[in-house]
């Protein structure tokens, strides 16, 4: 009987060690996430995980295939663009601290009422904090990632640094990331000379854009560019 009680109690203590390490290494790598986030605070991201993913997935088809991409700073993004984007994605971006509660309750509603996902409510915060680190995977550990990390961009950039890299490193088509590669392949023209029509179909593209990359004359891409076009005038940004 001894020898049982012996026995579970060095398993109980093996158990609690193991998990004090697990909670070491989880705690240990949202400090070094952390580290990236106070970096680029100041500096360009350069090659997101999303970026890594897309460009891998290219390059079985082409080792030599590489990203469009191209950094340019707040200044020199259409100001059209800025307001489609928050119009398309994120109406309350300047309102709230990296979560959208009524947005998330009306996506639920829309999901429940169709018996399938086709609303998100995700935030612009949320979608860089995915673009940064993570992987498209929806699982339970992904999306608490995904919080966790929001919760870093919102307490350590302002809404204009979080916008600013948002512009620049999310997909807009087929290897084409960033809103001056986005202009150049779409219209022919730098990022800074962006019409209303221009900004709001390319905003329209953002939940599919490889998709509309292929299907350019894809008639819901046009009925989104008129709605987001319409609610343009009244947005603010930082």
């Amino acid at each position: 009987m001894a020898n049982t009680h012996a026995a579970v109690s060095f398993l109980a203590l093996g158990i609690r060690r193991m998990l004090v390490a697990l909670l070491g290494l989880v705690l240990l790598y949202q400090a070094w996430l952390f580290g990236w986030v106070v970096l680029w605070r100041w500096t360009e991201p350069g090659m997101t995980r999303f970026m890594e993913i897309r460009l891998a997935e290219l390059r079985t088809g082409d080792p030599r295939a590489r990203l469009k991409k191209q950094w340019v700073d707040y200044d020199r993004i259409s100001p059209n663009l800025k307001r489609a984007l928050i119009a398309a994605e994120d109406a309350r971006f300047l309102l709230h601290d990296g979560f959208d509660w009524a947005g998330i309750r009306v996506a639920m509603e829309k999901n429940q009422r169709s018996g399938r996902i086709v609303s998100g409510g995700s935030t612009i915060s949320q979608q860089l904090a995915k673009n940064l680190f993570l992987s498209p995977q929806k699982t339970p550990w992904r999306k608490a990632q995904e919080a966790a990390i929001t919760l870093m961009l919102e307490s350590v950039w302002n809404k204009r640094r979080i916008l600013e890299v948002y512009l620049n490193v999310i997909e807009w088509g087929d290897g084409v990331f960033g809103a001056e590669a986005a202009a150049r392949h779409y219209f022919g023209v730098g990022a800074a000379r962006l019409s209303p029509a221009q900004a709001a179909r390319l905003a329209g593209m953002v939940p599919n854009p490889r998709f509309y990359d292929r299907n350019r004359g894809a008639p819901g891409l046009a009925v989104r560019e008129a709605l987001i076009l319409s609610r343009m005038p009244s947005v603010r940004f930082p």
